[in-house]
């Protein structure tokens, strides 16, 4: 196996940090770079010893120079408690975080990824989605400094393929959970797990009838390296997702008897915006990629509820490291 120089922007995030482990169990050096607006050093504490791992603090809106062979780009804050809390700033991370990564890539002919969101297609005229689908996006909303940044970093990096032949992978990440998710990030998986866990209500926004897929992020981070692994002209955007739909309401339910929780439900209206059914089609995955999720829920929800059981016992703060002073919403993002 090849040992190459990775570049990970974000890689102190929930996904950021699991896919820097991968690529260091691949015998890669890797670069990670965050800002820690959402990223936690609790995340990456276990790599630091690694004498193939560099910790960077950086913000990616400014230009970025060092020698790479790949750049994941997954920088921006992700849960619509974060994405919210600076709206402006997270379309500048999403737009010029991608042009200084884009223009980093060009300068070294290096493959990049870009993690774009299921966020693309908006709350969805059609079901399941597939990457064909343009998406129902209001583009003044609260939610569109996400939807419209990533949307506008994926036009950004077909134009750098079309105009410059960059060698580029765009995933639309769907919904995903697991251990290293935040404390109070507003993600509907870890509001469900802390409210059960505490014996506090389980808030559900609407009737709790909305449908998400969820996949486990050991799955979900197996499908980005084997895309960025994958045959030069297969560009994306591809779903990387699970198939398996389950309505808020049946989550809800099933974290309670997992936790064995005296929590009851409580239900409060919709958000703005909030998509009524979500699920990816992953037929382009399944037949360039040969990926298809494995954790099946009930597995993955057992991992993340032990995680979380143990960030409790410790005590941890809901933000590890510096975070702006915001409240979880429990959208169901």
């Amino acid at each position: 196996m090849q040992k190459k120089r990775v570049l990970v922007t974000g890689g102190a995030g929930f996904i950021g940090c699991h896919l820097c482990e991968e690529l260091l169990c691949r015998e890669n050096k890797v670069i990670c770079v965050d800002n820690f607006f959402t990223g936690s050093k609790r995340n990456i504490a276990r790599l630091m010893d690694n004498s193939n791992f560099e910790m960077m603090v950086h913000d990616v809106t400014l230009p970025l120079s060092v020698e790479v062979d790949e750049i994941y780009n997954l920088a921006c804050p992700a849960s619509p408690v974060h994405y919210q809390w600076d709206p402006v700033q997270t379309t500048r991370t999403s737009v010029l975080g991608s042009l200084n990564m884009l223009e980093l890539a060009r300068s070294l002919d290096a493959n990049i990824f870009q993690a774009s969101t299921s966020e693309v297609y908006g709350d969805p005229e059609i079901h399941p989605q597939d990457e064909d689908y343009w998406g129902n996006v209001n583009p003044i909303g609260p939610r569109s400094c996400y939807d419209e940044g990533k949307r506008c970093a994926e036009t950004l990096f077909f134009d750098y393929y079309r105009q410059y032949g960059l060698h580029i992978r765009v995933a639309r990440i769907f919904n995903t959970y697991g251990p290293g998710m935040t404390m109070n990030d507003g993600r509907v998986v870890s509001n469900f797990i802390l409210q059960a866990l505490q014996d506090e209500p389980i808030t559900i926004y609407g009737d709790g009838s909305q449908t998400r897929s969820f996949c486990y992020v050991d799955d979900l981070v197996q499908g980005i390296v084997s895309f960025m692994d994958s045959a030069e002209d297969f560009t994306g955007p591809v779903n990387l997702g699970n198939p398996q739909e389950i309505s808020i309401r049946e989550l809800a339910e099933r974290v309670i008897d997992l936790t064995g929780s005296a929590s009851k439900m409580i239900f409060h209206p919709l958000p703005s915006d909030d998509p009524k059914r979500r699920m990816p089609d992953i037929s382009l995955a399944e037949n360039n990629l040969g990926w298809r999720p494995s954790t099946g829920l009930e597995e993955g929800l057992r991992e993340t509820v032990a995680y979380f059981e143990s960030l409790l016992r410790e005590d941890v703060p809901s933000d590890p490291c510096h975070q702006p002073d915001i409240v979880a919403t429990g959208k169901h993002n």
